[in-house]
């Protein structure tokens, strides 16, 4: 496996902490403002307007439980999976969209399914702007979805979808902030979309999800090492006590314990060109140990 899977080497901690200084001969890599767009990724995350209400399922809906959304998550992974996306950013996309509209609407569990399909369609449009194509990716969702949405279903909710959200579609999601920090590659990325899968999870920032997603990578990696270090704690802003609870709701998808039948992101990251990652075995426990707070080693 390769080698910065592991993420930032303690080692090499003051090199990597500065993102501007590593990467300040790449123009595309905008070193000069790495800094800058942190701190506006990490202020975006808070926008109220944008939040999506972490107890929806009680607060908001009457005909859709907790399950139904992790079936539909379940699903719509597996429909992505079919088509030619430009961005690895549009399942997430697509999930904050249905949270955000059912954190505001109550719809019939049998309306939810043409939402995640609606929502998958302006993920995919907004994250490749290509008006020309509209119309091709639109028949390419349905032939997905083997047509058990019709154009005019997907059309409509699209519009009930966009009016709901305001058209504020540009909002962090987990996977911004793995990119922003890590290069993780496949291991976090699979710990990542396992995490959609948790309604329990969105109650957390997009931002301490992606770094309990890395702490739980490098755990997983080297289950004898602590995960956590000055320069991940700085990087992104939290230490690991901070993350003891969305660590634990996670590594719980992540070992099975949890148990559930949701099986298609786990079948997707057991495939080679995934690398097997899915196949790695992450010890049953965490050592408490791990979530107390570090000395500032600098």
């Amino acid at each position: 496996m390769k080698r910065n899977w592991n993420g930032i080497d303690e080692n090499n901690s003051r090199r990597k902490r500065n993102t501007q200084e590593a990467k300040s001969d790449d123009p595309q890599m905008c070193g000069v403002y790495a800094s800058y767009i942190n701190e506006y990724l990490h202020l975006a995350e808070k926008d109220a307007r944008l939040r999506v209400c972490s107890d929806y399922i009680m607060k908001v809906q009457w005909d859709v439980n907790s399950w139904m959304r992790e079936s539909l998550v379940n699903w719509l992974v597996d429909v992505a999976e079919g088509l030619d996306f430009q961005s690895d950013t549009t399942l997430y996309l697509t999930v904050s969209y249905v949270d955000r509209f059912l954190s505001l609407h109550a719809i019939n569990r049998d309306t939810l399914q043409l939402l995640g399909v609606s929502s998958l369609f302006i993920a995919w449009k907004y994250e490749d702007v290509n008006d020309a194509r509209a119309r091709e990716r639109l028949d390419n969702l349905c032939y997905a979805i083997h047509h058990e949405c019709t154009r005019d279903q997907i059309l409509k909710m699209e519009s009930d979808v966009l009016i709901s959200l305001g058209f504020k579609l540009g909002y962090p999601t987990t996977k911004t902030f793995l990119r922003q920090n890590l290069k993780l590659e496949f291991l976090g990325y699979y710990i990542g979309e396992l995490s959609l899968l948790s309604y329990a999870c969105l109650k957390f920032l997009p931002s301490l999800v992606a770094a309990s997603v890395i702490f739980l990578s490098r755990f997983t990696l080297q289950p004898q090492q602590h995960p956590w270090n000055s320069a991940l704690q700085q990087y992104s802003g939290y230490k690991a006590s901070d993350l003891k609870e969305c660590v634990g709701i996670i590594h719980d998808l992540q070992t099975g314990r949890r148990e559930s039948t949701l099986l298609v992101i786990r079948e997707k990251y057991e495939q080679h060109e995934f690398k097997c990652v899915s196949r790695l075995s992450s010890p049953a426990q965490v050592p408490e140990s791990f979530f107390q707070d570090i000395k500032d080693e600098r």
